[in-house]
């Protein structure tokens, strides 16, 4: 444990208290250390909370601290800098947000960003080369898509994916036909897939890579797992190197703010570190103070908002007008199963519905809707309903659509924390007007 001296944290701060971890050596689970961890009172006048620190710049304690700190950020030092400097590299509460983030998944190391985007645009400029490969899963985030095929593509990086629930086999023969191909500087997974919910198997990429590789050269595997992490998925534990977070979504959970969270292992994100030092994607304070708010109820809003989901998706599956949910929930058999009782521990409480219909059935429950809300994105306390194929994922070729099963009668339902039984009676009367 760190004493009064000691520079510990994100970015190592300054604490004459080290944080507690463990009590009687039981070690204290992450929705305990959402409370306090990171941040000692007596550094902001006895502030229970963390006061929003809107500063460009911070003062050094002489010029050879100033001098040290840049060192670290610069990457002259390893280890990165070792106090505040400039509110593009660092700040007091991304640093204790930072720290937060790690628990969740145990990771060694996290960062925050403006938003899940410019996490995932961070991370691809970190790793990637002009000419080299990245595998991916499919479907992806349609910006995810985009970003790497049309933008990055410019730049002559391709890409080669296989689909969400492939087989280990299925896996290594993507991996394969992408090394024929150039440098394989990445492998991005996102599961479950959005919107479609399906499952990718995480230790099977990891077994591939391994086998494919060099220990040297293998690519990292970083995930996108903003549907279930981090309360029911902790990919880092089943072979990722990188978990990346749209933490607009359960970690905010409100519905007020955009940001983005990228945690792993120290040495893979302190090169991450060093292309946000550069380009300033890093999240502001005061966002950065309201997911610190936010994080001390994640546990709460997402148990009781995956609740609802399985109680809302146990009356759409035997609905007349509904053709099918896809509900990890209703997971017994297959790939997807086994999948899903390895890498999970809830069923999560986004969802896929399919109605019996196209675009115009879909169109006409979406705006039927009276308690449910007509938006894009998901993991709010408000329950949210959207068309993918006509919203999020417009912008994807309509071969590629039908290729991911992204149909016109998909609607992606999020569930908030409602009553459960006021969102049923919403849905049934809305599907009345299909």
């Amino acid at each position: 444990m760190a004493d009064e001296n000691e520079l510990t944290g994100a970015t190592a701060r300054r604490r004459p208290k080290p944080d507690v971890l463990e009590i009687g050596g039981r070690k204290l689970k992450p929705s305990t250390l959402m409370m306090g961890h990171g941040f000692d009172p007596a550094l902001s006048e006895g502030a229970l909370k963390p006061p929003i620190f809107l500063t460009s710049t911070f003062v050094f304690e002489n010029a050879a601290a100033g001098k040290r700190f840049f060192e670290g950020v610069t990457g002259k030092r390893p280890g990165g800098a070792e106090g505040l400097i400039y509110s593009r590299f660092n700040g007091p509460n991304q640093e204790i947000l930072e720290d937060r983030l790690g628990l969740w998944e145990d990771a060694e190391d996290a960062l925050s960003f403006s938003s899940g985007m410019s996490a995932i645009a961070t991370l691809l400029l970190a790793f990637l080369q002009p000419g080299d490969v990245v595998v991916q899963s499919g479907p992806l985030y349609a910006a995810t898509e985009t970003l790497i095929g049309r933008i990055l593509g410019r730049f002559g990086i391709q890409w080669v994916d296989f689909p969400a629930g492939a087989t280990e086999d299925e896996i290594a023969a993507t991996v394969e036909r992408a090394k024929g191909m150039g440098r394989v500087g990445l492998v991005y997974l996102e599961s479950p897939a959005n919107p479609t919910n399906a499952l990718v198997d995480v230790e099977a990429v990891r077994r591939v890579c391994d086998a494919a590789f060099d220990a040297d050269v293998r690519p990292p595997i970083a995930i996108d797992n903003t549907f279930l992490g981090p309360l029911w998925q902790q990919p880092l534990r089943h072979g990722a190197d990188l978990s990346l977070y749209s933490l607009t979504k359960y970690a905010g959970g409100h519905s007020d703010l955009v940001a983005g969270g990228i945690t792993g292992s120290r040495e893979l994100i302190n090169q991450i570190r060093m292309i946000r030092n550069t380009i300033g994607t890093i999240t502001d304070p005061n966002t950065a103070w309201m997911l610190l708010r936010s994080l001390e109820t994640l546990e709460l809003r997402m148990s009781r908002a995956g609740e609802n989901a399985a109680k809302v998706c146990a009356f759409l599956r035997d609905h007349p007008k509904v053709e099918s949910v896809g509900y990890l929930g209703f997971l017994t058999e297959g790939r997807q199963a086994d999948i899903y009782r390895r890498h999970c521990t809830g069923a999560g409480s986004t969802f896929s519905l399919y109605l019996k219909g196209g675009e115009k059935e879909s169109f006409a429950f979406l705006d039927a809707l009276k308690i449910a809300h007509l938006a894009v994105s998901l993991g709010g306390t408000e329950t949210l309903a959207s068309h993918p194929a006509a919203m999020t994922h417009l912008s994807v070729p309509e071969d590629r659509k039908a290729a991911l099963g992204i149909t016109d009668n998909l609607v992606r339902v999020s569930i908030g924390v409602e009553d459960p039984d006021d969102l049923i009676a919403d849905f049934d009367q809305a599907l009345k007007a299909v």
